[in-house]
């Protein structure tokens, strides 16, 4: 029945698993104290629209935000160096998203089945397009891969159905099977 809290800023870290499935859990405070948020902190954290995290985080674990179904805006910051796998699985009312320059890390499916997530901008220090990292995003109709990027891998696109033209910098020097399977729209590729 845990449907709000306030972390004082004696707080570190959140740890693994801190607000597992609290499903009534709708509004969170981070305070400026917070440096990471392990993994499946957030986890089926079902009634959470939207959280805010601040310049000090420098980490985000794997599942943090795993089937957070409500949360539908989040901004990460560019002290976030690295974003855990499946972060944001299952985000399904995600349907903005801003990651700053700062991130050079991105796991694999971490935005796998956000079906609302219709753009995204990957900042130029991200080297790798995970395996799933965009499959099932159905709304997904653009998207810009930065330069710096090296690697698309396994299912990176899979199921997009809304993508209906990408280009890929010279920077890609290898495209993994099945990466762009089921992109029912896609015309074009450069």
């Amino acid at each position: 029945s845990l449907n709000s809290i306030e972390i004082p800023n004696s707080v570190t870290s959140i740890g693994h698993n801190a607000f597992y499935e609290c499903s009534s859990l709708n509004s969170i405070e981070i305070p400026n104290s917070i440096t990471s948020i392990g993994d499946n902190a957030f986890y089926e954290c079902s009634s959470l629209n939207s959280i805010e995290i601040p310049n000090s985080v420098t980490s985000i674990g794997d599942n943090a935000f795993y089937e957070c179904s409500s949360l539908n805006r989040i901004e990460i910051p560019s002290s976030v160096t690295s974003i855990g796998d499946h972060a944001f699985l299952g985000c399904r009312s995600l349907n903005r998203i801003e990651i700053s320059n700062g991130v050079t890390s991105i796991g694999d499916g971490v935005f796998s089945g956000c079906s609302s997530l219709n753009s995204i901008e990957i900042p130029n220090s991200v080297t790798s397009i995970g395996d799933n990292m965009f499959s099932g995003c159905n709304s997904l109709n653009s998207i810009e891969i930065p330069s710096s990027v090296t690697s698309i891998r396994d299912w990176a696109f899979y199921g997009c159905r809304s993508l209906n033209s990408i280009k890929i910098p010279n920077s890609v020097t290898s495209i993994w099977d099945w990466a762009f399977m089921d992109c029912s729209s896609l015309n074009s590729i450069e």
